[in-house]
């Protein structure tokens, strides 16, 4: 077992933490709703605040079973290792981690296996603690998106944590009651039991704009505003009340404070009585706080909206609702998606993209009512609460029309902008009682309606909830499919249009699952996608495909053409060129044989470093495909820009291309496009022989789908297209017609 590092700045990091007045017997209760959002968020039967002293930890707050039982040694603690860290600390597998694997909370009868942290820092910057999730058994799904909310969490939690410090130190900041006025530098005032001034300090007669001796025998009441002096005599009162005490000191009261020529001001006033010589003497210590009232205000102002909107941000929108949600009322929230503004981000620029979202900003602020708060909550997405909404039919007819006003065209800089949207819908406490759940559930639902196409409003459904846990689940089996080569790459033929000639193959991956059997993409490539094994999945297909075509080569096909997908990831780490160009040289293959499949919404959210890659795997004469052709965002400057060899029409396209309208046009420009580049064409869901003498006639090169063959295993592959048995690649072409089916 590792023992946490010692902090360099331990004493100046014990002397932060002391000014929160915390201790094991002494929790924090406005901690518990974040602990307990956590632990629901991510699935953990354990949360915690939890705060490291110099020798022993304490939980500020927690939620799981037997908590009370764990080693609360500092030494043990895996807390005391994450504040070391900068950002969020994930320990998959106590057992196999070095620091951790002879632990006693991880040998003991706590068992503790999965850990995930994030520090907790002072207003100074000391890291005083951290907000964890634990689990009793290895978990290797946490995942970036994951860690980045548990920040989120734990900037809630130091929000709260901050609140907690500067109630102590009101507390401790009272004036030494046995202080004498005439040697303060801050504006001190006394007076006797009726009010009437005594003394007082050139300070406090400067404060107000008088002379010391104008202000002595004149009532107190003079040092504010007529509407608030009968709070400040009742401030006397009970200082006055609590005669049998020796020393009272009142808590600081902001007061309308007013100077000599009438002007008002905001005046801090903090009365005091004490004995001395067994007389009872009455003090105030006063301040000006007008000038901190107005930073604080625009402090506040600036934590609690956008700067690029103006709007509220996602902080203020949380605590609207927690408001709400606490006074038992109901709220519906529309958390508003925009379609496709990455990819119009990406194509006009930035200056413009920031345009359009204060355009849009513009456009909601004016749709809401006045009682609705409209907050900006990411980079395309805007929450609408409504206050008391009666029902989700309601919110849900009110994100119809915020979609109507945002899809009206409008110009910026001299582009005509048409947006569309979509909305996700949660009501609370229908749908959730805590305001990071309600939020979390309207954008699943969200991400719902996005994935059922443009314009669409959703409201949330518990089943969400659950495909997301279920989604999380496939991202734990992924890892050990990885590990225990479930995956397959299953081969679909390309013929040439004009003589039904084979042309290559794409592969395309399956995966082997023992419980469910084979499995389509459809199953789980979004959750292969959006993980972190993408890029090592990806590679893993390279270098199959590449074994496969120099079997397949060698056999019966020395020309045949293997086409392969490339994820995201496969951009970001590494050298996709180089992994590329090591693949080839192991199996000695041509780089002519090789196609790699991109969509054009890959291509928009990379960088020059993905240009770069491209251009270099073209040098080595690697073919480039758009995967998809058609359906993303694509401009004519992609095409001039990016070293593409080979355009695919979507199947999209290609089913209606025999239907007289819209679709058979584009499916025609699509072809006269790519001639004008030089580009390869290839035509994608090919089913009928009709569909294939159609896009030959338009000049099509090459098709693929079920007329010709559906994606086979590798040895049925080359038994039904490669081998001599075979019937004849031509005829087979033909006389798969009637056939095939989906």
């Amino acid at each position: 077992m590792k023992c946490p590092p010692a902090l360099p700045e331990e004493s100046e990091r014990l002397r932060a933490l002391s000014e929160y007045g915390l201790s094991a017997d002494r929790p924090m209760p406005s901690l518990d709703p974040v602990v307990r959002v956590a632990a629901r968020a991510f699935n953990m039967p354990i949360s915690a605040v939890n705060i490291v002293g110099s020798d022993h930890v304490f939980f500020a707050a927690s939620t799981g079973a037997e908590l009370g039982t764990l080693d609360m040694r500092r030494d043990v603690s895996f807390c005391a290792h994450a504040i070391t860290e900068r950002g969020v600390m994930v320990v998959p597998d106590a057992a196999l981690d070095e620091r951790f694997q002879d632990n006693p909370l991880v040998t003991g009868a706590a068992s503790l296996r999965f850990y995930a942290g994030v520090p907790l820092r002072s207003s100074c910057g000391h890291a005083i603690g951290a907000l964890c999730v634990v689990d009793t058994k290895p978990r290797d799904d946490f995942t970036t998106e994951d860690q980045d909310r548990l920040r989120e969490l734990a900037r809630l939690a130091s929000d709260r944590l901050e609140v907690q410090r500067l109630t102590i130190l009101a507390q401790q900041n009272q004036p030494h009651i046995a202080s004498m006025p005439s040697h303060l530098p801050a504006p001190v005032i006394c007076f006797d039991e009726v009010g009437t001034v005594l003394a007082l300090n050139e300070a406090a007669a400067e404060l107000h704009g008088y002379l010391p001796a104008d202000m002595i025998g004149s009532p107190v009441a003079m040092l504010v505003a007529g509407p608030d002096q009968p709070a400040l005599q009742a401030m006397l009162r009970e200082l006055l009340r609590r005669e049998k005490s020796p020393a009272v000191a009142l808590e600081r009261r902001e007061l309308r404070g007013l100077r000599k020529g009438g002007e008002e001001f905001t005046l801090e006033l903090t009365p005091f009585r004490w004995q001395e010589q067994g007389q009872q003497r009455y003090s105030a210590t006063l301040r000006d706080t007008t000038e901190r009232q107005e930073h604080a205000r625009e402090l506040r102002r600036l934590n609690s909206s956008d700067h690029l909107t103006g709007l509220a941000n996602r902080a203020s929108l949380q605590v609207s609702l927690e408001q709400m949600l606490a006074a038992a009322r109901s709220a519906a929230l529309v958390v508003v998606g925009l379609d496709g503004f990455k990819a119009l981000n990406s194509a006009l620029g930035r200056a413009i993209g920031d345009e359009v979202l204060r355009e849009v900003a513009r456009r909601l602020r004016h749709a809401v009512s006045p009682a609705d708060v409209l907050a900006r909550i990411g980079g395309d997405e805007f929450g609408i609460v409504l206050p008391d909404a009666p029902s989700p039919e309601h919110a849900r007819g009110v994100a119809d029309t915020l979609t109507v006003r945002i899809a009206d065209p409008f110009m910026v800089a001299g582009h005509e902008i048409r947006l569309a949207s979509s909305s996700g819908i949660a009501m609370g406490p229908l749908h959730a009682e805590d305001a990071l759940e309600l939020i979390g559930n309207a954008e699943l639902a969200l991400a719902h309606a996005k994935g059922s196409g443009k314009r669409r409003s959703f409201v949330f459904l518990p089943t969400l909830r659950m495909e997301a846990v279920s989604h999380r689940q496939f991202a734990v089996d992924l890892h050990r499919a990885v590990e225990n080569n479930e995956l397959r790459l299953h081969f679909q033929p390309q013929f040439r249009l004009s003589d039904g000639a084979l042309a290559g193959a794409e592969a395309l991956i399956r995966w082997q699952h023992p419980q469910r059997g084979l499995l389509s993409p459809a199953a789980f490539l979004p959750a292969l996608e959006a993980g972190p094994l993408a890029a090592i999945v990806g590679e893993w297909m390279l270098d199959t495909a590449c074994a496969q075509a120099r079997a397949w080569r060698d056999l019966a096909a020395p020309d045949l053409r293997i086409a392969v997908n490339l994820f995201q990831a496969q951009f970001q780490v590494g050298s996709l060129a180089e992994t590329v160009i090591a693949a080839l040289t192991r199996r000695s293959l041509p780089a002519a044989c090789l196609e790699l499949e991109i969509t054009e919404n890959t291509v928009l959210n990379q960088d020059e470093a993905t240009l770069d890659s491209l251009l270099e795997l073209q040098r080595h004469g690697v073919g480039i495909a758009f995967d998809d052709f058609g359906t993303g965002h694509a401009s004519l400057s992609l095409l001039k820009r990016y070293p593409l060899s080979r355009l695919k029409i979507d199947r999209s396209f290609v089913q209606t291309v025999m239907n007289a309208g819209p679709d058979a046009n584009v499916v025609r420009a699509i072809l006269d496009l790519a001639r004008s580049f030089g580009l390869a064409t290839t035509a994608e869901g090919i089913e009928t022989v009709a569909q294939r003498d159609r896009l030959r006639e338009e000049g099509c090169d090459e098709g693929q789908g079920y007329l010709f063959g559906r994606a086979l295993p590798p040895a049925e592959f080359a038994e039904v297209f490669l081998f001599d048995r075979a019937p004849p690649l031509a005829a087979l072409a033909r006389d798969r017609a009637g056939s095939a089916s989906p």
